[in-house]
């Protein structure tokens, strides 16, 4: 791996020019050899997996991880080396995932040009019986809708099927990319370049990412 200072890894990352598909690829394979070290030797549960497997699941891993990684950059203070900061995002993604354990049988068959290209996003909403705090229903309701009109205003038509795929669906990032006939990289950018449309969509609504969190936590 290439020697950067964390303002390179910053510069090369936000750039628009060769420079951030070689960082990419640098950082893929840093993570990629501390995921699998992580997953071969410091989880026992995996102990009877095949090394091809346990490779596989690092890949898938951070290639989710690497989507977080770059649509955090600018909370990135420098505190510690880049490659510290960046694989720790990477492991609690690898923990995250295994504990979910979710990596056969996606689909994007339902997004087509014909169909729905993302579920009801009030579907996801909590019931009012089922809710731990009833009073905030009425309210996440409203926030639900404001987001499924976020997504359809917003959004391009490629960055709403990738963002579906990938939010809702949990679709790993290489399936995605192989449906859509795109690449990795580019993918990146598409999910990466939605998520902060919906961002600004909602700020613009004077909605904060910490109150949405609170709201659904």
């Amino acid at each position: 791996m290439s020697e950067r200072t964390n303002q390179d890894w910053l510069s090369d990352l936000q750039s628009e020019s060769a420079s951030y598909v070689d960082a990419l690829e640098a950082l893929r394979a840093h993570l990629e050899r501390g995921v699998f070290y992580y997953l071969r030797h410091d989880r026992s549960d995996l102990s009877q997996l095949p090394d091809e497997d346990i490779r596989q699941m690092a890949q898938d891993f951070v290639q989710d991880a690497l989507i977080k990684i770059l649509d955090s950059l600018e909370t990135f203070r420098g505190e510690s080396k880049f490659t510290t900061w960046a694989s720790k995002i990477a492991a609690r993604v690898a923990i995250s995932e295994l504990r979910r354990v979710r990596y056969k049988d996606y689909s994007l068959e339902h997004l087509t040009a014909e169909g729905e290209i993302m579920p009801d996003l009030a579907s996801l909403g909590v019931t009012p019986e089922g809710s731990p705090h009833p009073e905030n229903y009425a309210e996440q309701q409203e926030i639900l809708h404001m987001l499924k009109d976020a997504f359809e205003n917003a959004l391009t038509d490629r960055q709403r099927t990738a963002l579906s795929a990938y939010i809702f669906d949990g679709v790993p990032v290489e399936e995605i990319a192989r449906r859509m006939d795109t690449n990795r990289n580019a993918l990146y950018k598409l999910v990466h370049d939605g998520r902060l449309k919906l961002k600004h969509y909602m700020e613009d609504q004077g909605l904060s990412l910490e109150y949405l969190l609170s709201l659904f936590g």
